[in-house]
């Protein structure tokens, strides 16, 4: 009877996991796309050109890659749960700025913090599902599935939600629709992910992260700024 109770728990606790996993990711893709449909209000808010337009959607998905592989490296050094309850806050705070931005500059830096949240979320979440199923593989491998197919629909959907929200609320409802999943997936991680004790095996890499920074920032930078400063 115990064994059936503890079991019970178990497959609750990996539940709720996977759902803030999932909710963590489903933020970070739709965030992706569900700017692109507000782009025109924002040149009417902000009165900005086409390549601050560009910054606006770039600030975001340039700093989470150029930033994914050194939060992995964090969730390994201080602990997964704490990482991804970190980037999950992170990322809540600067969707609540975004929201709130009155001017083009208060909303670029939003959305770098934002990709920041974004880039300690991702392999946070996966590793904490890995880490859920590791005694169930084939639990593991439906888990890993649930958890990729909610960030395909997170990213296609983006552009649908973005205008249904755009069209009825208005643009700056779609960061502060992030407040209420953020504090649902923090609240999840907090009472059902497990702890899992951090790794002190892998170092970070602050030269190639650095030198990954400065590559792809110059890299996009030449290619949005060449039109306008020729």
């Amino acid at each position: 009877m115990l064994d059936n109770d503890f079991n019970q728990v178990d497959k609750r606790n990996r539940s709720f996991t996977l759902a803030a996993t999932g909710l963590g990711f489903v933020v970070v893709l739709l965030d992706v796309s569900v700017v692109n449909v507000a782009l025109e209000r924002f040149r009417e808010a902000f009165g900005a050109g086409v390549s601050d337009l560009q910054w606006v959607v770039n600030a975001y998905t340039l700093t989470f890659a150029a930033l994914l592989l050194t939060a992995g490296a964090l969730g390994d050094r201080y602990g997964t749960r704490r990482v991804f309850v970190a980037g999950f806050a992170i990322f809540t705070a600067a969707s609540l700025a975004c929201g709130v931005s009155m001017s083009l500059a208060a909303m670029l830096i939003a959305r770098v913090v934002q990709g920041f949240g974004a880039a300690m979320l991702v392999p946070a979440s996966l590793s904490l599902v890995h880490k859920s199923f590791a005694d169930d593989p084939a639990g593991r491998s439906r888990a890993v599935g649930i958890w990729a197919g909610s960030g395909g629909i997170a990213l296609a959907a983006g552009p649908v939600v973005g205008g249904l929200l755009i069209l009825h609320i208005g643009w700056r409802s779609i960061f502060l629709i992030n407040l209420p999943l953020g504090l649902i997936g923090i609240a999840l991680t907090m009472r059902y992910a497990p702890r899992i004790p951090p790794s002190t095996g892998r170092s970070l890499d602050l030269a190639g992260q650095l030198a990954a920074i400065v590559a792809l920032g110059t890299l996009t930078t030449g290619l949005i700024e060449a039109g306008p400063l020729g």
